[in-house]
């Protein structure tokens, strides 16, 4: 296990936390949006972003899970500043009001975090009408940032403070269809493959954060932009990929605790690319395990990153 542990360039590696990278750093009067901040990484990223000092803002489906874990979260560290307030994805309905309402409160925007997500699911539609998969993991995502940014630009002038989008992509972005993003098939069931759907929706996110990097330095605009792999984390997203329970599943469980990583670490590369003063200019670019990282070469195709963004500004309008 000791190559896990072997840190790369930025110092951490595979086995470090989310604490760890953020040790030292103040985020004190900085503000961050984390989506699906009720579970998983998500929830340890609003915690360790709130034990720095940032406001943070949960976007979350569930409400009351978001409260429990906003109350959660203040009962450990009594100065945080944590609110929960209603995001579904799967509706750009409940999108736009989420930003209307963030951004009607007056509040500042400097860091937004676009993780949550679902995985492997069967071939189901979302409330738009969308391949559920492409319409979470990116489409709900593109549509907040692009409602969103124009705070985040204000924000920045005003601070002077860089603003930074991470996208939590996946390795799974190497198992997209052949084609990368099927944008003339999104909803075609008959072809669905629900591995390869994740794996297109995974690649959405790091060619959006791609094509943003190239609008916001066209505009010169000081917010960077970049993805992350956040490692194989036994969460409640496996809850799709063995349908019904298996021996497989027990075996990845057991398999789990010699190699995929705990969600103290799981959230370690978002809150080190959200925080870490060695990411500062930094953008278009992918990490993993705290550590720039290689994509495919399908993740490098500028053509393909324009027309993911066209594509997907039609279908927000």
């Amino acid at each position: 296990m000791w190559l896990f542990r072997r840190p790369g360039p930025s110092g951490f590696s595979k086995t470090s936390t989310a604490e760890q990278v953020t040790d030292g750093i103040d985020a004190s009067g900085l503000t961050a949006i984390v989506t699906g901040g009720s579970s998983g990484i998500g929830r340890e990223t609003a915690r360790v972003l709130a034990l720095r000092g940032a406001h943070v803002v949960m976007g979350v489906r569930n409400v009351a899970a978001g409260k429990q874990v906003q109350e959660a979260i203040i009962k450990e560290i009594p100065t945080a500043k944590v609110d929960a307030m209603e995001l579904d994805l799967t509706s750009m309905a409940s999108v736009r009001k989420f930003a209307s309402e963030f951004n009607s409160s007056g509040r500042s925007l400097n860091l937004l975090i676009n993780n949550a997500g679902i995985m492997m699911t069967p071939f189901l539609l979302s409330k738009d009408s969308i391949e559920l998969q492409f319409a979470t993991n990116h489409l709900g995502h593109f549509l907040l940032t692009h409602l969103l940014l124009d705070n985040m630009k204000k924000t920045a002038r005003k601070s002077k403070i860089e603003g930074r989008i991470v996208n939590v992509s996946s390795e799974a972005h190497r198992f997209a269809y052949p084609k990368g993003i099927r944008l003339d098939k999104i909803n075609d069931e008959k072809q669905y493959n629900k591995y390869q759907a994740y794996g297109q929706s995974k690649l959405a996110n790091i060619l959006h954060a791609n094509e943003l990097t190239r609008h916001l330095k066209e505009e010169g605009a000081e917010i960077t932009a970049n993805s992350l792999h956040p490692g194989v984390i036994s969460t409640n997203l496996f809850r799709h990929v063995f349908t019904p329970p298996n021996f497989a599943q027990g075996f990845v469980s057991k398999l789990s605790s010699l190699l995929m990583k705990n969600v103290q670490q799981g959230a370690a590369t978002t809150c080190y690319v959200a925080l870490h003063p060695q990411v500062e200019g930094v953008s278009g670019a992918y990490f993993s395990d705290s550590n720039l990282a290689k994509t495919t070469e399908l993740a490098k195709d500028v053509d393909l990153a324009k027309r993911l963004w066209d594509f997907s500004m039609n279908l927000i309008k």
